[in-house]
C-alpha cells in the first residue's frame, strides 16, 4: 500500500504588474528617503549628490528582494516586508561606510523609524486593499451562486460565516 502525499495549496503566479508596481513603490520610497534627507541637511538636489546617498540603499533594497525573493509575495509586510526593510538600512549603512559617507548614530535610527514606515506601510496598506477586494469578489461569487435569494443570508439578515 503506497500512500500520497497530500495535496499542496498551489498559488497562483503573481502578475508581473504587481511585482512591478511593488518594486517601483520600493524604489521610489527609498528616494524619497533620500531626498527628504537631504533636504533637511541643506544639501544641494543635485543629480550627483541624490545618486551617491542614494545608491548604498538601493543596494541592500537590491539585496533585500534578491535574499527574499519578494517577487513571489511583494505585497506582504512581514516575508518579505521585514527583512527588505531591514537589508536596505543594514546594507545601506555598510555602503554607505565603506564609502566614506557618514553614519552617525542618529542618522542610522531615523534611517530605521522612516524606511520601516515607508517599506513597511505601503505593504500593509496593499494587503489590506487586496484583502478588501477579495473578500468583496468572494461574497459577490457566493451571492451569485446562490440565485441572489433574500433568504440564502441567514435569518439574521447576515453572511454565512466562512467555512475555513
Amino acid at each position: 500500500m503506497t500512500q500520497t502525499a497530500p495535496p499542496q495549496k498551489v498559488r497562483p503566479p503573481v502578475p508581473t504588474r504587481h511585482v512591478v508596481l511593488a518594486l517601483v513603490f520600493d524604489v521610489v520610497l527609498v528616494l524619497a528617503f533620500v531626498l527628504i534627507g537631504r533636504g533637511n541637511h541643506a544639501e544641494a538636489f543635485s543629480v550627483p549628490g541624490i545618486l551617491t546617498t542614494w545608491w548604498p540603499f538601493l543596494l541592500g533594497l537590491a539585496v533585500g528582494w534578491l535574499a527574499t525573493r519578494a517577487w513571489r509575495y511583494p505585497f506582504v509586510p512581514v516575508l518579505p516586508g521585514i527583512p527588505i526593510w531591514l537589508f536596505t538600512v543594514a546594507v545601506g549603512m555598510l555602503f554607505r561606510l565603506l564609502s566614506g559617507q557618514g553614519v552617525a548614530v542618529s542618522f542610522v535610527i531615523v534611517a530605521i523609524i522612516v524606511l520601516g514606515v515607508f517599506l513597511l506601510g505601503w505593504r500593509l496598506i496593499a494587503g489590506a486593499i487586496l484583502r478588501r477586494r477579495a473578500r468583496g469578489r468572494v461574497l459577490a461569487t457566493r451571492q451569485a451562486g446562490s440565485g441572489g435569494a433574500a433568504g440564502s443570508a441567514g435569518a439574521a439578515g447576515q453572511a454565512r460565516p466562512d467555512s475555513r
